[in-house]
Order: C-alpha cells, then structure tokens, then sequence
C-alpha cells in the first residue's frame, strides 16, 4: 500500500450525500475530515471497510475527525447500504466522477480477466485548512481502518 504525504490544498467542493444533506469541504468544524473511496456498495470488500469504518466511528469522532464514505452509487443505493449496515456517517454520491477525478481514483484494474476502469480503493485525511496531509491508496481493507485512525489520533 502505497502511502505520501502531500499538504495540497483541495478546491472546496459540494456534494450530495444521505440524509438528505450536502457536503461541503471547508468550514467543517473538525480537526481533521476522512474521505475514503470506495468501488461500490453492497460488495464484499466495501461493505467490510464500511463495517470497519463503522466500529471505529466513536473513536475517530472523541478525536474530533469526520469520517465520510464516496462511490459512484446513487444516493437511493447509499440509503440502503447506509441503513442495512447502520452506518453512523455519511455516504457521498458521486455519480458523475467527478470527486473521484479530482481525488484521482480513477483507474483501470483487472476484474474477472478483463479490464475495467474502476475506482481505486483510497483514503484523504484533509486538514481544518483543506489541505491533504495524508493519503493511502490501493488500500487493503484489513487493518486500513486502524492506520488511519493511528495517523489522525497523532495530529494537533
């Protein structure tokens, strides 16, 4: 897993997101916000992180982080998922990719023999100023949950 340390600045953007909110990036109350892709709801590896995400949420928030999840579902697909799970965040809809090209997780992958072009499992820590200054991607699920909340227990 590929891991850097970046400190750019992220354009503010807005999204929809469950619970019929919107997201907006700057001006989060937080320390720190977790964005993390992921391919698509309902499958095996994203409904494991998603779990992960889900169990360690009082940690991230008792360290004033925001967790929010974003696929390319719809809304509808993230309403479910969100409540089959009992998810205590929220889901970001990106149907139009377009967080996902900003972020750069587009990528081709093989899937099955084929190649398809895909989301790359990722996840940003932004700080309270809007800059990255953390990134993993090509993230496997198993212990990613603790390394990112290793990472955001440690910032000031």
């Amino acid at each position: 897993m590929a891991e850097s340390l970046s400190l750019v600045a992220v354009p503010d953007f807005t999204a929809a997101m469950t619970s019929d909110k919107t997201f907006q990036l700057l001006g989060r109350p937080a320390k720190a916000t977790v964005l993390f892709f992921y391919p698509k709801d309902n499958t095996p590896g994203c409904t494991t992180e998603n779990i992960a995400f889900r169990d360690a949420y009082e940690k991230f928030t008792a360290a004033n982080v925001e967790i929010y999840g974003i696929s390319r579902d719809s809304l509808r697909s993230h309403e479910s998922f969100k409540a089959k799970l009992e998810l205590p965040f929220e889901l970001i809809s990106d149907p139009d990719e377009a967080m996902c090209l900003q972020f750069n997780v587009m990528k081709m992958k093989q899937m099955y023999g084929k190649t398809v072009r895909g989301v790359e499992r990722s996840t940003f820590v932004i700080d309270a100023e809007g800059r990255i200054v953390k990134e993993w991607r090509g993230v496997k699920v198993a212990t990613h949950v603790e390394e990112v909340l290793e990472f955001v227990a440690r910032l000031n």
